[in-house]
């Protein structure tokens, strides 16, 4: 049902925390596939892939090209799941998504989900993060990457999938496919939260999104 894509560019570690959480929907084949897109030529993410039965997708190019090449590559899923390295989905995730697609297939209509935010560590810091990302999906319709997308194939290619940006790709697909046709699942998807508060963009970067300036100029204004 599911092919799932990961961009890994951050080492096995990450990769591995992401790919534990599959392992019961592989099992059950609500995953059908997993496709690893290795962006930097990294061994230990080729035989870590290998092992765990993924299919690997070597492509240099931007995280745009890399999405389009792996869902090129992967057939075997009508649906598609796109999961950032070291994101874990939480246990419960599989009925929430499935109950999620059949209604979409069922109705025939253009509908994707997206998971709740969540980080993998305690503390204050952590926890104001994860209220920053709600408040700003739920009012400015600007959700965090860490927390995934789940969308049609046949969705994702009438849109034209990931547009070939600087930055922002993920943020750009959120708006294209509309604050009315994306859903929050009641399941979560887990960041790691060291990797999350160190690597966020600017404050200048998330004004600019939440004043609804086009994706387009904002990824080339380097803010």
């Amino acid at each position: 049902m599911i092919t799932v894509l990961i961009p890994a560019t951050d080492g096995e570690q990450c990769l591995a925390q992401t790919l534990v959480s599959l392992v019961e929907a592989a099992a059950d084949g609500f995953v059908r596939e997993v496709v690893v897109l290795d962006g930097g030529g990294n061994g230990p993410i080729a035989r870590l892939a290998d092992e765990a039965g993924c299919t690997l997708v070597p492509e240099p190019g931007s995280l745009s090209a890399r999405y389009r090449a792996g869902v090129e590559r992967g057939r075997r899923g009508s649906w598609l799941l796109f999961l950032r390295p070291g994101v874990a989905l939480a246990p419960g995730w599989q009925p929430q998504a499935a109950a999620f697609m059949e209604r979409v297939d069922r109705s025939g209509g253009e509908a994707a989900a997206m998971f709740r935010f969540g980080l993998d560590e305690l503390g204050i810091a952590a926890r104001a993060a994860e209220w920053r990302v709600r408040i700003a999906s739920r009012l400015f319709a600007l959700p965090a990457p860490e927390q995934a997308l789940l969308i049609p194939r046949r969705f994702y290619e009438r849109l034209g999938g990931h547009r070939d940006l600087p930055r922002c790709e993920e943020i750009d697909l959120f708006r294209r496919i509309g604050r009315g046709r994306l859903h929050v699942l009641n399941a979560e998807a887990r960041a790691p939260s060291r990797r999350f508060l160190e690597g966020r963009g600017s404050a200048i970067t998330g004004a600019l999104l939440a004043l609804h300036v086009p994706t387009t100029l904002v990824s080339r204004l380097g803010a």
